[in-house]
């Protein structure tokens, strides 16, 4: 059985740019008014893995042996945990900012966000 990937010629790991542009080039090589089915088997491709939405629901809901752990990964970024000892503890604790620093830091947040 073939899978979406597998029909739009795109790996498991592609964006959605990717998976559009493979989309729109198979669109091309089956045009709907010359190949009906192959077109609606590519279409249909394309709705299932077009976004990380979809791809995360065919994962889950689709595929017999999904890999939870890389499919977690994929959809929650996890960033690294940074530890501090004690000592850099207290320095943070009792560290003081002054307004234009607080102006700075909360301007470099929203830009994040």
């Amino acid at each position: 059985m073939k899978t979406p990937y597998d029909i739009l010629e795109v790996a498991e790991q592609a964006t959605d740019s990717e998976i559009k542009q493979a989309y729109l080039q198979k669109v091309k090589q089956f045009p709907p008014d010359h190949y009906h089915e192959q077109f609606q088997q590519v279409h249909q491709a394309y709705e299932t893995i077009k976004n990380l939405k979809c791809r995360t629901q065919y994962t889950l809901f689709t595929l017999p042996d999904a890999d939870f752990n890389r499919l977690l990964d994929a959809v929650f970024i996890f960033e690294p945990v940074v530890s501090i000892n004690a000592d850099q503890f207290n320095k943070l604790l009792g560290a003081s900012v002054d307004d234009k620093t607080l102006k700075i830091a909360t301007h470099e947040m929203m830009k994040i966000i």
